[in-house]
């Protein structure tokens, strides 16, 4: 079996495989990515951006590794190959844990339960909760859907399509330390640099998949494509400003604003300023929508993957005539 459908066949599996169970509550291979971080940057950890850096050649370097001999250990069986896809497809994508996450906030407040809202918000994002009231929990939880769904689903089946597992392995490892480190806390600031700058450059093409994802999947294409255009460059993040501008528009409420990280007011400009401030059912409507750009991001990565396939073998046929 060619490369090309290993992938789409692995793939589709793990993504179906993530929205029937979801993430393992134990001994997911994404934390114990964490926690072998974690021993690195006790051994590492200075003051200092090359520190780091080592750090994140270390972390994403040995997990990539591990990815690229466990798919030569396999690549003479494609049951195998696919199985090994289909297992890394389903480690690395969280799009069923997120709407979960996003869910049971929305339930939390329809019911009226502010506290048990702000108590699971963590769950989902970094922010600070006890500093927003109910729709400013409800804007945090859409935010977080909208730019999760290129971290955790969209982005991994790119870097899939690329280059296989090691591409959804490596993916995942640096969007994992970004999360770990790259944020600007007296801590990260330098030694955090390397990780954050890599998660930008790794999630620039998920990031704009997204936001045209989005805008072909909601409701107004036009006012997705209007919201991005406008209001997506003033955002401080090169990659959640064109997703959570376009699921803005699309869903027609406004985004961005102020809010609070770790004890830190940021003054984020606002995303689709025309659009009415955000409710408890949109949460509902944003999780519905990032689900539909998932499957439409696996069909998308998977044509790819099969494109780049034929053309790959195209140029080598040729090749082989004209020598």
């Amino acid at each position: 079996m060619r490369a090309d459908r290993v992938f789409a066949y692995g793939a589709a599996a793990g993504l179906l495989g993530d929205l029937l169970l979801g993430d393992p509550r134990r001994g997911h291979p994404v934390a114990a990515f964490g926690r072998a971080a974690a021993a690195v940057e006790r051994t590492l950890w200075r003051d200092h951006r090359g520190w780091g850096a080592l750090h994140t050649a270390v972390c994403v370097g040995g997990a990539t590794g591990l990815a690229v001999l466990a798919s030569r250990r396999v690549r003479t069986s494609p049951a195998a190959s696919v199985a090994l896809t289909a297992a890394a497809t389903w480690s690395v994508v969280g799009g069923t844990s997120l709407g979960r996450e996003a869910r049971a906030i929305g339930g939390a407040l329809a019911a009226g339960d502010l506290a048990v809202a702000r108590e699971r918000l963590p769950h989902l994002c970094g922010r600070d909760p006890q500093a927003l009231d109910a729709d400013g929990v409800a804007r945090a939880v859409v935010e977080s859907v909208a730019e999760n769904t290129s971290d955790a689903v969209v982005g991994a089946l790119v870097w899939g399509a690329v280059a296989g597992v090691p591409g959804l392995v490596a993916f995942r490892a640096v969007n994992t330390l970004d999360a770990m480190v790259g944020h600007k806390s007296p801590r990260y600031r330098r030694y955090g640099w390397a990780s954050a700058r890599l998660d930008d450059l790794a999630g620039w093409p998920g990031a704009r998949l997204t936001a045209v994802l989005a805008a072909v999947a909601g409701p107004d294409p036009r006012g997705a494509l209007r919201a991005w255009r406008a209001d997506a460059r003033r955002h401080p993040s090169p990659n959640a400003g064109p997703v959570e501008a376009s699921f803005a528009g699309t869903l027609g409420v406004r985004l961005g604003g102020t809010l609070a990280y770790g004890g830190r007011v940021e003054h984020r400009p606002v995303l689709n300023g025309t659009g009415r401030a955000v409710e408890v059912h949109d949460i509902e409507r944003a999780v519905r929508l990032s689900r539909r750009v998932g499957w439409l991001a696996l069909g998308v990565s998977a044509a790819a993957r099969i494109l780049l396939g034929r053309t790959g073998r195209a140029s080598s046929t040729r090749k082989g005539l004209t020598a």
